[in-house]
């Protein structure tokens, strides 16, 4: 399947060219438009949309929020929109690329079809990106999101190899969580803390972590891991390797009705098929990082929700024992002062407990 969006202009073409012969990357300059166009748009997005929208429409509490807090709350409203359009994309990729649907193992690790550098480009834009803001604010995000896109960042890039680039619209599935994740982060902000519609989006939020980065994730990984190893073992001395030039580009040939042309070309970048081992070990590992930080994630994201809809045991233990004394004694209540008024002690830091 061919990607649905046209050629680059042929100068960005010959300007990408070095990079990718230096990376060994020969489709980079055939999507190397799209990684511009999605860096560009989520900065713009972050720096001028995002806050121009969010004044408008929470004047009040957007105006009033920390430094910090502002600029975490771009963040997410760029995250929301790249994981929605994300999604939407790979997922008709995934059932309108009929090439991508009869593959084999071998075609897996090397094929590329234009629709799938589609997803790779806007991903690896997206990383790029997402890379640029982690280390920016490395203090507020902290060194797990830093190490997130570093990673998703390698992971991506190599579908410009092409290196599992079938896989491409695959992993990035693991986005279907991500609109959850920002709302019950925005309804927290939105002073909606334990309100219904923030229990019903932290079930769904559970629900689509589980089953799209640690069960699909997951099961996905093995499928990598088998193909990766199956290449490494049975490896395949291509006739011709092709160097990807400009005037090639603007020339490229729709795929033929029948097999043997098709198979040609979505292999015509598939150079030696040998996979070097540091390749190998480097997408194995970033792979491994990823589905750490999904499992540890998971755990993380189960105490939060947790925290927003279970009261306090302090609050439940004290409940309890006034209860079984019939009434609760103004005496040896701590939380009461020495007038007998009721300290808001407990209380504040009950809502500061469901709020962190």
């Amino acid at each position: 399947m061919l990607d649905p969006l046209p050629l680059p202009p042929l100068f960005l073409q010959r300007l990408s060219q070095p990079l990718a012969d230096y990376l060994s990357f020969p489709t980079l300059p055939l999507h190397i438009h799209e990684v511009l166009l999605a860096f560009a748009f989520y900065h713009c997005i972050n720096k001028y949309f995002a806050p121009l929208l969010s004044r408008a429409i929470f004047p009040t509490i957007y105006t009033n929020l920390a430094p910090k807090t502002r600029i975490n709350w771009d963040v997410h409203v760029v995250s929301l929109v790249q994981s929605s359009l994300i999604n939407v994309l790979a997922l008709w990729v995934m059932f309108a690329d009929e090439e991508r649907w009869a593959m084999d193992q071998r075609e897996r690790v090397w094929a590329y079809t234009g629709a799938s550098g589609m997803i790779q480009g806007f991903a690896a834009g997206y990383f790029l990106w997402d890379l640029m803001v982690s280390i920016q604010n490395v203090h507020i995000f902290g060194w797990g999101l830093l190490a997130h896109a570093i990673s998703a960042l390698i992971v991506f890039s190599f579908g410009f190899r092409p290196f599992l680039n079938f896989y491409g619209p695959t992993f990035i599935l693991y986005e279907l969580s991500s609109p959850f994740l920002n709302f019950h982060w925005f309804f927290d902000k939105l002073n909606m803390t334990g309100s219904r519609p923030q229990l019903y989006n932290g079930i769904a939020l559970l629900a689509t972590f589980f089953c799209c980065r640690l069960v699909w994730g997951s099961y996905q990984s093995v499928r990598v891991y088998q193909d990766v190893w199956a290449a490494i073992q049975s490896p395949t001395a291509a006739n011709n390797s092709i160097r990807l030039e400009p005037e090639i580009l603007s020339n490229i040939s729709t795929v033929s009705a029948t097999k043997s042309e098709a198979l040609g070309e979505m292999m015509r970048f598939a150079g030696s098929e040998i996979v070097p081992t540091w390749l190998a070990i480097t997408y194995l590992v970033t792979n491994v990082l990823l589905n750490t930080l999904n499992f540890y994630w998971f755990g993380k994201m189960i105490e939060t929700v947790r925290k927003r809809f279970q009261p306090p045991k302090d609050n439940a233990g004290r409940r309890k024992a006034e209860q079984k004394a019939g009434s609760p004694s103004l005496k040896n209540t701590p939380d009461r002062e020495p007038n007998g008024s009721i300290s808001s002690n407990l209380e504040n830091k009950s809502v500061r407990s469901r709020r962190a």
